[in-house]
Formats: structure tokens, C-alpha cells, sequence
């Protein structure tokens, strides 16, 4: 089929001016000669203006890719500045070297100096916790030395009497309440500690006056559990807070009046026991491991007995007095050091309470053996 071009209409044009035209293609096609079809012959891509175009969507351009836009003109796109505008200069940064890490604050061995207000920063005991280590800091040589002088004032003032023996008595009583409510982190607790020593000077007298009979000791801590109950029913603090203050005063109470015992119990047992505990405190002291520690103590206080008991009458059975009173005091000593305390509670707790937990072995033991 062939394509033929477009003829246009022209309506105003008569019969005559058709045939005139029909005849003069005529002519041209018995010529041989056809405009339109040579210039398609020459330029094939003219020809496509003369052809009719398909312009539906079929399979063929579904399946291809639809052609994009083409881009607009960079120097439509561009951007031109204001005139007048200076654009910004920018510095090279400068390089600084970073500073320093802080060096790691080594542990101390030292403590801080007892405070009235408290201390705020994270104690040791909380940064031992943290760090996985024991809460534990024996107090040393020079509390186990306090100690030491402090049993050998009662060893030779009870060989001298009960009133000679009175003296460091008290002064262990004194040092036993304030050590107490020290270690319990409670300070200043002047109610408790009077309180406790109070308690303490009765059981003296009334023993004195009891003819060092063990039954006032147990008649003054009785009165004054109750006494340190009624204080601390008056008191305005926490219901927390006065169950706390209450077990602290009844425990400082019963370890001052307790340690009484040594005016009840005998001299020589006296004697023998506070050696002991001096030399098993001096032995526990040493830089050695802790089991060897102990055992050395032990044997250090057996030791003393024996040594002390034969210049007493005893004789070897001091050495199981001395072992009993080692004991007491070596767990005195522990209960000491618990919870990393401060200078001020090794040289109060750290060296009364191996004297005051010893005192009810030796009256028991020297019942024993007397």
C-alpha cells in the first residue's frame, strides 16, 4: 500500500480548477518525475514527515526504558551571587595536643583525722566494696601496743589489790564505750557513751560493794537495758535511725559493764589473762599471713600463761587460761578492724575491745581452775 500525500481542502476552489489540477498529474506521472517522491528518494529521513506516524503505546515501548529529561543548562542552574558579597575567609584549624589523663590516686594506707560533721567523700570502706577487696584494716602495731601497756597496768594492779586495779579498770571501761559508737560510725553520741560508762562505774561499785560477787554484773546490765530502751523512746529520729542507736547503746553498755569481770575474778586469774592478751595482740601484729598470724598468737598467749601462771601459783594451767583469753582477744581484735575505721576507732575499739572481750574467760576460767 502506498502512502500519497496530504492533498489540501479548499472549498472555494471550482470544478474547472480540479480537473486542471488531475490533469497536470497526469502529465507529471506519464513524465515520470514527482517532487515529493524524489526528495524521498535522496533524504530517507525526509520521507518520515510524508508517512504516517504510530504514535499508541505498544509492547516494544512498554518494555523499554522511558527516557529521561535531559538535564537543564549549568549555567541555567548556577548560582550567582549578590554583587558586593564577599565570601568567608576560613582559617586552617590548629592542631592542640590533648591533655594530659589524670594519674590514678593511689590507695593510702593513711587515714583522715576524726570529724565531728562526717566526711562526704566515698569512703574506703565503699571504694573496697567496688574494687572487689575486704572491708577489713587490722589496727597495727601501735594500737596492739596501747593495748599491750594496758593489760600489763591491770596484770600488776591486780596483783597490787581491787582498788589499785579500779584504776585502768575505768580507763578501759571509758575507752570501750567511746570505741564502740565510734565504730558504728555514730559520732558524737555523748548520750550513749555516757550512758555506757555510766552503767560501767555501777558495776564497779557494786561489786565493790557485793563483795565482787558476779551477781551485780547482772543486775546493772538488766537495769540498764531497760535505761537505754527508755532513751531511745524519747528520742525524735527515725523509727530506723532509734532501732539502730538503741542496739549500739545496749551493746556498748553490755561490753563496759562486762568488762567488770576482771574486778570479779581473782588476781592471779586477772594477772595471767591480761598477759596473755597483751602478748597475743603484739603476736597478732606482726607482718605475717593471717593463719600464721593467729596461730603464732595463740601460742604466744598459751606461752604467757604458762609464764605468768608460775609466778602466780597457777602453773601450767595458766597456759589454758592464757590460750582462752588469746582467743577472746584475737576476736576482739577482728571486730576491731571490721569496715575500714578510722585512726580515731583503731586507737579506741582497735585497742579496749581484746581487753574487754577477754574479761568473761578469764572469770570463767579462773573459776575453773581456782
Amino acid at each position: 500500500m502506498t502512502n500519497q500525500p496530504y492533498e489540501p481542502y479548499e472549498p472555494y476552489e471550482g470544478r474547472q480548477g480540479q480537473q486542471g489540477r488531475h490533469a497536470q498529474q497526469g502529465q507529471q506521472g506519464q513524465q515520470g518525475y514527482d517532487p515529493y517522491w524524489q526528495q524521498a528518494y535522496d533524504d530517507p529521513h525526509a520521507a518520515q514527515q510524508y508517512t504516517q506516524q504510530w504514535q499508541g503505546q505498544t509492547w516494544e515501548t512498554q518494555m523499554q526504558a522511558p527516557v529521561a529529561p535531559a538535564a537543564p543548562a549549568a549555567a541555567d542552574t548556577a548560582y550567582l551571587p549578590p554583587q558586593g558579597y564577599e565570601p568567608p575567609v576560613y582559617q586552617q584549624p590548629v592542631y592542640q595536643e590533648p591533655a594530659p589523663a589524670p594519674e590514678p590516686v593511689a590507695a593510702s594506707s593513711d587515714y583522715g583525722p576524726a570529724t565531728l560533721g562526717g566526711n562526704a567523700r566515698v569512703t574506703d570502706a565503699q571504694r573496697a566494696r567496688l574494687e572487689g577487696r575486704s572491708p577489713i584494716i587490722e589496727p597495727g602495731m601501735q594500737p596492739a601496743a596501747l593495748t599491750a601497756v594496758l593489760g600489763l597496768l591491770l596484770a600488776g594492779a591486780a596483783a597490787v589489790g581491787s582498788y589499785a586495779l579500779l584504776v585502768p579498770l575505768v580507763l578501759l571501761q571509758a575507752v570501750t564505750a567511746a570505741g564502740w559508737f565510734r565504730l558504728n560510725g555514730m559520732w558524737p553520741a555523748r548520750q550513749g557513751i555516757a550512758l555506757a560508762f555510766l552503767g560501767a562505774v555501777v558495776a564497779d561499785v557494786a561489786l565493790l560493794a557485793a563483795d565482787r560477787s558476779p551477781s551485780a554484773i547482772l543486775g546493772t546490765l538488766g537495769v540498764w537495758v531497760l535505761l537505754c530502751l527508755v532513751l531511745q523512746l524519747r528520742s525524735h529520729a527515725d523509727p530506723d535511725e532509734r532501732m539502730y542507736g538503741l542496739m549500739a547503746t545496749v551493746t556498748s553498755s553490755a561490753l563496759a559493764i562486762v568488762a567488770a569481770g576482771y574486778l570479779a575474778a581473782s588476781a592471779d586469774a586477772v594477772s595471767v589473762g591480761a598477759a596473755s592478751v597483751a602478748v597475743a595482740v603484739l603476736a597478732r601484729a606482726l607482718p605475717l599471713p593471717t593463719p600464721a598470724s593467729v596461730v603464732v598468737s595463740l601460742l604466744a598467749a598459751a606461752g604467757a600463761g604458762i609464764a605468768v601462771g608460775g609466778m602466780t601459783g597457777l602453773g601450767a594451767e595458766g597456759a589454758l587460761l592464757g590460750a582462752g583469753a588469746g582467743v577472746c582477744a584475737l576476736i576482739g581484735h577482728r571486730v576491731a578492724g571490721y569496715d575500714y575505721p578510722s585512726r580515731f576507732v583503731h586507737f579506741t575499739a582497735g585497742v579496749a575491745l581484746p581487753l574487754a572481750a577477754a574479761a568473761p574467760a578469764v572469770y570463767v576460767l579462773g573459776r575453773a581452775i581456782g
